[in-house]
């Protein structure tokens, strides 16, 4: 048995979560429902005129990681924060969930800061995120520990991590070492923008590598530039499996010529954050304990489920005995 069952690799970041109108979005200048990197100052000017806030340790695939390991799954993270205040709260919250986090710190003397995401969240409970990156940026081949890999029965690659000047060589390197020893590669697309700029690199790395694609309905329409059936058709041709999300239509899940769409369990929209991140946190965990896709695929959404009616990307409940209610266990 390997160590790990999931190893994840992404932002490493601290998310301010904060509710706010349709007008002050419009006053502060905020695209509503994407995500859009900011810099230093725009972080600091967004920080300053937001109301109350909620700050916890964030990053897309962290936050899958720490649904793994909630739910008792055996998982490890790699993401590049600073060692300075909000580095020190990410790491600790991380490993309060039960997940491994070993990656070197930026030192103190390090240009950036340790990453954040000022996410602003509307009535309708869409969610708008500003991120500076800081030194998350900066993951390099250096922080991917082989061994680690290697002792992982899948790994978990966050789309946003693409943009970063060393960020394609630190998956390729995951990616060798997984395969090497006998893993499986798991693909997140992340946001619509994120495909756009790095679509080609994403096409070679999923046709080549990618053995389950997860991608919600916009990412996945961007990166085969088609309508969403056709789509998934096109994903399901070049990736063993995928797991594609439709917010409150549910999910579709596609393996060896089948296709079983999921319902979404019926849920108050309180805050959309996190929603895909827990979907695929519970997919990879149903998947790793040897659940069947479409079992996967409802564990996902009853995960997203209790996501989105609270604030915060962190289950409050207890998913296994949700997991339980709806006959999944």
């Amino acid at each position: 048995m390997k160590t790990f069952q999931v190893v994840g690799i992404g932002n490493a970041m601290v998310d301010v979560i904060s509710h706010a109108s349709e007008e002050a979005l419009a006053r502060l200048g905020v695209q509503k429902g994407i995500m859009q990197l900011i810099d230093m100052p725009r972080a600091v000017q967004l920080y300053g005129s937001i109301g109350p806030a909620e700050e916890v340790s964030g990053g897309s695939a962290a936050n899958t990681i720490a649904g793994v390991a909630r739910l008792g799954g055996r998982t490890a993270y790699v993401g590049k924060v600073k060692d300075d205040q909000l580095g020190a709260i990410f790491a600790h919250d991380l490993r309060a969930q039960g997940a491994v986090y070993e990656t070197p710190l930026a030192p103190r003397t390090a240009e950036q800061e340790t990453g954040r995401c000022i996410i602003l969240v509307t009535p309708d409970g869409e969610r708008s995120m500003n991120t500076y990156l800081g030194v998350t940026e900066f993951l390099t081949p250096a922080d991917i520990d082989d061994a680690q890999i290697a002792q992982a029965e899948w790994i978990y690659l966050e789309g946003y991590r693409f943009d970063g000047p060393e960020s394609h060589e630190a998956f390729a390197k995951a990616i060798a070492a997984a395969k090497a020893a006998g893993g499986r590669v798991s693909l997140t697309l992340s946001d619509p923008f994120c495909v756009e700029r790095h679509r080609d690199a994403f096409r070679k790395m999923i046709r080549e590598d990618v053995d389950l694609l997860f991608a919600n309905r916009a990412e996945l329409m961007s990166m085969y530039q088609c309508d969403f059936p056709d789509a998934m058709r096109a994903a399901a041709a070049e990736v063993s499996i995928v797991a594609a999300t439709e917010s409150e239509k549910g999910a579709h899940v596609l393996w060896d010529g089948q296709h079983r769409h999921v319902p979404a369990v019926p849920t108050r929209i309180v805050d959309a954050t996190g929603a895909g991140d827990l979907f695929a946190g519970a997919f990879l965990w149903g998947m790793a304990e040897g659940y069947g896709l479409e079992t996967c695929g409802r564990m996902g959404c009853v995960a997203a489920s209790e996501i989105i009616s609270h604030i915060g990307a962190r289950p409050q409940d207890d998913l296994r005995a949700r997991f339980r209610a709806q006959g999944l266990l």
